[in-house]
């Protein structure tokens, strides 16, 4: 037998491979089955993002290697970050990517040697720690606290690792948590960063979803940023695209450089159709964006009143399309979880995403308002 690599030791089987075989022997059973765990939206990209994509389809002249972005589509990048966020940036600080998982995994083959240090939260998700096992990197995992916001304390890192730290990864809104960071913690998050040299990565690919009227707050759009950090976003969560796998990391052109290196030995770019269709949902999607964003705020009002009225008390979430709620009493994260599914709903258990995790599961918003009430009913069923 001929061994497999030993980065691949600390990896386990994805929790949502899991989930899948226990949902699949549910209904062999002939169980009517909500599926609430994996975070793959239900909702259908814009109608004239399938009409772009539905054209250049048909164009035979475009089935070549990509190799690179459009010049279009870093266009529209550029003017989304102007517009959204008031950042303004060049092209060349923007590099596009098959989905930004793809762009954190290989992030870390970009910038780690074995032995260096990446600052992951904890509960966090689940690429952030995996890219650094498979890089050879450390890990120091930063709890995420429930009594904190679920915001870290950066003054509880030690100093030994903060002299250590190559990378700190952070997102929000998050997922698994729906927190929003503020303008204060980002700005002591710059700080951080550049007075111990260690780049910061912003996961933002959940802007587009907040809620109650807040404002998606970028970290380029703070001063400094642009010398220490590094923003994910991406189009599936947004969009609805993503099966379509394309995202995009946007930062200056040489904090990006190692990253795109990489990149053009190990992929010759995303399919041409799919960039034309990314580019007008970029330019033109503001509209669908705001009318999406009021459907996942009705979809949590929705589940939350339905969980809440029923005595089961869980916060409503800033933004993202998960809520993130303590297991009733009695259970572990992985017990409820069972039996959630034996009462016909799929959630993720919260250690999936780090020990800090444990203790809550999370739920995505992934279908119509009515079947997420009964899904909180049957939810409710379980604690009585």
């Amino acid at each position: 037998m001929i061994n497999y690599s030993k980065r691949l030791a600390p990896l386990s089987t994805g929790i949502f491979n899991q989930l899948l075989s226990f949902k699949e022997e549910q209904i062999k059973q002939g169980k009517d089955i909500i599926d609430l765990s994996i975070g793959s939206p239900d909702l259908t990209p814009p109608s004239f993002v399938i009409e772009e994509l539905s054209r250049d389809v048909l164009n035979k002249e475009l089935y070549g290697y990509a190799i690179n972005s459009t010049l279009s589509f870093k266009e529209a990048v550029v003017s989304y970050y102007n517009r959204k966020f008031q950042v303004t940036v060049t092209s060349d600080d923007v590099l596009q990517l098959v989905g930004s998982q793809d762009g954190l995994a290989h992030l870390a083959l970009a910038y780690l040697d074995p032995g260096d240090v990446v600052i992951v939260p904890d509960p966090g998700y689940p690429i952030y720690s995996a890219s650094v096992h498979v890089a050879g990197g450390e890990l120091y995992s930063l709890p995420l606290l429930e009594e904190n916001n679920f915001l870290p304390s950066l003054e509880d890192i030690p100093e030994e690792i903060s002299n250590r730290a190559k990378m700190l990864i952070v997102g929000y809104p998050g997922n698994p948590i729906p927190t929003i960071a503020n303008e204060s913690f980002l700005k002591k998050l710059i700080e951080f960063g550049k007075k111990n040299n260690i780049l910061i990565i912003h996961d933002f690919a959940y802007c587009e979803l907040l809620f109650d009227d807040r404002k998606p707050l970028s970290i380029l759009s703070l001063p400094n940023a642009r010398e220490i950090a590094l923003e994910f976003n991406s189009l599936s969560k947004s969009f609805n695209l993503a099966g379509a796998r394309i995202g995009f990391i946007v930062g200056d052109q040489q904090l990006l450089a190692p990253l795109a290196l990489l990149k053009s030995h190990f992929d010759y770019g995303v399919f041409l159709p799919i960039q034309m269709a990314a580019t007008k949902a970029l330019n033109e999607g503001d509209a669908f964006l705001e009318a999406q964003r009021k459907v996942y705020q009705s979809r949590r009002n929705a589940f939350i009143t339905e969980l809440n009225n029923n005595g089961w008390q869980v916060k409503s979430p800033e933004g993202g399309m998960f809520i993130w709620a303590k297991t009733p009493q009695g259970y572990t994260s992985f017990e409820f979880t069972l039996a959630a599914i034996k009462h016909g709903v799929v959630v993720t258990p919260g250690d999936a995403f780090g020990p800090h995790g444990e203790g809550y599961v999370r739920v995505a918003l992934v279908q119509y308002e009515e079947r997420l009430i009964e899904a909180a009913k049957r939810l409710i069923n379980i604690r009585r």
